[in-house]
């Protein structure tokens, strides 16, 4: 990996409930590098959007970042920011495209009014110069200038995406995060989004922390990978190696979730049983009630995650232990 673009340090957020606190994300830990493309994946309430949010320190009540650090390049721990300095922050240094991006843009505002409103507030543009940027970042995306008056219900839902993406890039941040930049995309639209973002990585040498719930999508786009179960952290890994060698079950299960493109057809597999319910948080591994593998550790230690190889990184005491016994 290059030198960190941000480090994320056992991260903890809660959310504050009638029936009890809820450790939504539970100290998590990675770090993305410069010009890299970071993949979160996991199911549906894993965390990866919070992770998100707390990046951005975009939650509200009853959302509350509680443990860790957020250290960004040259700027200290953002979880320590004034929101001055993080409303200065956000969009300047580090933007973000939200799931259904489709629906972000404001309907009864132009292009242009939404543009500029995001340009002037951060920059010292008069309002020529900001429809001048504007009209540069339509044409980035592909999407003839002449539009920037038109409003978001005269685009497809593929150009309201690209839309999305070039406000993302309207202030030259060092890092995006992507949430489900895709969903409700067919297929074709989905490759010439994922080809756009890629193009404009290149061009632009800023970092990416793409979340999908595709994992398949993810080993073509990402340059590393992070699996979420639970809040948790269970696995690191580069793209390629995640799904022909996992070090997690739960990573396993992932894998076999998808049907291969080539090759002969087989039966597929999933995941037995349902997310954990994490007002219910059992002794030892969070995945012991779906997990085939468990032995008497999983039902007594907590997982910690740990180095396995260089690179790559699990929770499993399937792996740490063996990586601990290798190491006396």
């Amino acid at each position: 990996m290059t030198t960190p673009q941000v480090s994320i340090r056992e991260l903890c957020v809660d959310y504050i409930t009638d029936a009890g606190d809820v450790r939504a994300v539970n100290k998590v830990s990675f770090d993305i590098g410069k010009g890299e493309i970071f993949g979160l994946a996991g199911e549906s309430g894993c965390g990866k959007s919070t992770v998100a949010f707390s990046l951005m320190r975009l939650h509200k009540p009853p959302a509350f970042i509680t443990g860790g650090e957020v250290l960004f390049d040259g700027h200290g721990d953002l979880l320590k920011k004034t929101d001055a300095e993080m409303s200065a922050f956000r969009w300047s240094e580090m933007s973000m495209v939200f799931q259904s991006a489709m629906n972000a843009l404001n309907p009864v505002l132009t292009l242009e009014e939404q543009f500029c409103d995001v340009i002037m507030r951060h920059t010292g543009f008069t309002r020529q110069q900001a429809i001048s940027r504007a009209q540069g970042l339509l044409e980035i995306v592909d999407i003839h200038p002449s539009r920037l008056r038109d409003y978001p219900h005269q685009f497809s839902g593929g150009m309201r995406q690209r839309l999305v993406i070039a406000i993302a890039l309207a202030l030259n941040p060092k890092m995006i995060i992507m949430d489900e930049p895709t969903t409700a995309l067919d297929v074709v639209v989905q490759r010439e989004i994922l080809q756009k973002i890629y193009a404009l990585k290149q061009e632009f040498g800023f970092s990416i922390l793409f979340i999908t719930h595709d994992l398949s999508l993810m080993v073509e786009f990402s340059d590393r990978i992070g699996i979420m179960y639970s809040g948790e952290l269970v696995e690191v890994a580069p793209s390629r190696e995640i799904l022909t060698t996992p070090y997690h079950p739960y990573t396993e299960g992932l894998g076999r979730s998808f049907p291969p493109l080539t090759g002969p057809k087989t039966r597929l597999a999933g995941i037995p049983g349902n997310p954990l319910n994490l007002l219910e948080i059992p002794q030892g591994c969070r995945f012991q009630a779906r997990c085939t593998k468990t032995h008497d550790a999983c039902f007594k230690q907590a997982t910690q995650l740990c180095e396995i190889e260089t690179g790559r990184f699990s929770n499993c005491h399937l792996f740490t232990q063996t990586q601990r016994a290798g190491s006396r």
